[in-house]
């Protein structure tokens, strides 16, 4: 019997957004006002390589404000990347802070392993 688990990333840690621009070698993300085509929004924006307007994280809601026009402004990939890379580093912050040890493993079909080593044991 298969199991689906659906997962909703929820950006809300500003340091972790830094973590995954450092990583992806994107320029330092900016807090403010932010305009994209469809309007103005207020959050920290990232810019993606190759995409006409930057994504926007609301902290305060989780949300990502961006405006690709179905890939024409901006190829998916790159916020795919950046998400992934968010989650890989809000693991970490969240790890590290808790007395842990993490280790990442970079898997051949583009996804990353990590192992958080807890006091006794693996999780």
């Amino acid at each position: 019997m298969s199991h689906i688990v659906s997962i909703k990333t929820e950006v809300r840690d500003p340091a972790a957004i830094a973590a995954a621009c450092h990583r992806l070698n994107l320029p330092e993300p900016v807090s403010g006002k932010t305009t994209l085509f469809s309007g103005d929004v207020t959050g920290i924006a990232v810019n993606l390589p190759d995409w006409m307007y930057p994504a926007v994280c609301d902290t305060a809601t989780g949300q990502l404000h961006y405006d690709n026009f179905s890939g024409r402004w901006g190829d998916q990939k790159e916020l795919d990347r950046f998400l992934q890379m968010y989650a890989v580093e809000k693991a970490r912050i969240e790890a590290r802070r808790s007395g842990n040890t993490v280790t990442e493993t970079q898997l051949a079909d583009g996804s990353i392993k990590l192992t958080i080593q807890v006091a006794g044991g693996v999780a």
